[in-house]
């Protein structure tokens, strides 16, 4: 198993939603929108980049609390998701089909944020490429969130095997680290309704000081570490919250 490249195609489709609905409560976005807003200091009428929205399960919450949301992700059956889910819930949300390392946007947001793990899917001149297009998109005094995996959390309860059922059907994912690249590697197995698909990805993993210069290195002038409740980063922090304004 060598996955080289981020196979979204394969990965980010319904089965995904399919059985992660189980995880992705409407109690755990409402948590996730209010740390938000809260580590964010989001103001009414701000602007907020929802970079790699997915399906819209956070922009979409933004957007009832009245502000002015942009979400953008490769993936246009997220995209079809997220517009459905904007008109059910009588929100507007502006959704772009595009490329995180290419944005078409400078000095127009407020605030940018990265939710899920959604960053770290490319090598690491490309996710810099990143980290850079938002800072471009941010006005002066904006401010980026990135919520990714805590690197400790993930050494600490590494599973090279894990099995999700949901209605009789199973997601097989198997992962290894490697070390060199501080990369995990996962093949996800798919056993639904008689039919088996797979697909490959991997994850760059960060430790709070490597992601910090990172960000400094791009031109961010303050970056600040937190927990999944807005605790102060720790070593056995559920999720790591990065904060880093421009």
């Amino acid at each position: 198993m060598v996955a080289n490249t981020f196979d979204g195609n394969s990965v980010f489709e319904e089965d995904y939603l399919y059985f992660y609905e189980t995880l992705l409560t409407p109690e755990r976005t409402q948590h996730e929108v209010d740390l938000i807003c809260r580590l964010l200091d989001l103001q009414a009428g701000m602007s907020i980049l929802d970079l790699a929205c997915g399906h819209g399960r956070i922009a979409n919450q933004l957007a009832a609390r009245g502000y002015h949301v942009t979400g953008l992700d490769a993936t246009a059956f997220f995209l079809e998701k997220a517009n459905q889910d904007a008109v059910s819930n009588g929100v507007k949300v502006e959704y772009l089909q595009g490329d995180m390392r290419s944005l078409p946007f400078s000095d127009r947001f407020n605030c940018i944020i990265n939710c899920f793990t959604a960053f770290g899917y490319f090598d690491d001149n490309e996710n810099r490429s990143v980290l850079t297009q938002a800072y471009r998109a941010l006005k002066v005094g904006g401010k980026l969130l990135l919520d990714i995996q805590n690197f400790s959390r993930v050494l600490q309860e590494f599973t090279p095997e894990l099995i999700t059922e949901c209605q009789g059907n199973y997601m097989l994912a198997r992962t290894r680290y490697d070390a060199l690249t501080n990369r995990t590697h996962t093949e996800r197995i798919i056993i639904r309704d008689g039919q088996v698909r797979r697909g490959e990805y991997f994850v760059r993993n960060f430790t709070f000081p490597e992601i910090r210069d990172w960000l400094l290195q791009t031109g961010f002038s303050e970056v600040e570490g937190y927990g999944y409740d807005g605790e102060p980063f720790a070593v056995d922090s559920r999720r790591m919250i990065v904060v880093a304004s421009k």
